[in-house]
């Protein structure tokens, strides 16, 4: 019989209802602040500087990479990425669950990536618990600007995703898909 009593950081990535109060949450988002705080404030020359930082904040982050700021998230090390990621001012990543960007993933000002939700019922929400869904983005992907990934999305291989699109549901690979909510339009295939 396992023993283990499950922490509210595994509980919290396991998607279930978890008490974002919890001191080791506390600190992963503190830390992740002062690390967003001190990238914020580098300077484009600083590029070795920024690229340790942004290291230490990911789970993930190969090089090459480039992250123009001002970049915010929640925890950072919940966040996976492949190479020769590109992502433009203002992003906005809320990294409750995991988030997996693939290899040569594009994304234009102000995308932001959401895997934080709240419970419907108000009684629930109230408690002050919340959860999570993981999201996940392919390889070569364009999210175009102002496009905002909600919670539980995966989004194919090959994707481009059009500005000011909400995407709340899949996207499959190798199409072209727009709008709120955001639709497939055409394939690429």
């Amino acid at each position: 019989m396992d023993s283990h009593v499950r922490t509210e950081r595994e509980i919290m990535l396991e998607g279930e209802l978890y008490n974002p109060a919890d001191p080791e949450l506390v600190e992963l988002r503190r830390r992740a602040r002062a690390l967003t705080r001190e990238i914020n404030t580098t300077t484009e020359e600083q590029t070795e500087l920024r690229s340790n930082l942004f290291g230490q904040l990911f789970g993930t982050l190969p090089g090459p990479f480039e992250i123009e700021t001002p970049f915010r998230c929640d925890y950072g090390v919940h966040i996976h990425a492949g190479p020769g990621l590109y992502v433009n001012f203002g992003c906005v990543i809320l990294d409750v669950c995991e988030v997996h960007i693939g290899a040569g993933v594009m994304m234009a000002p102000h995308v932001q990536i959401v895997t934080a939700t709240h419970p419907i019922d108000p009684g629930l929400r109230l408690s002050g618990r919340e959860l999570g869904k993981p999201v996940r983005i392919g390889n070569r992907v364009w999210l175009g600007a102002g496009v905002l990934v909600l919670p539980g999305v995966t989004i194919g291989d090959d994707t481009t995703i059009g500005a000011g699109s909400v995407v709340t549901r899949d996207i499959p690979p190798r199409v072209v898909a727009v709008g709120n909510p955001c639709r497939v339009l055409r394939s690429l295939d």
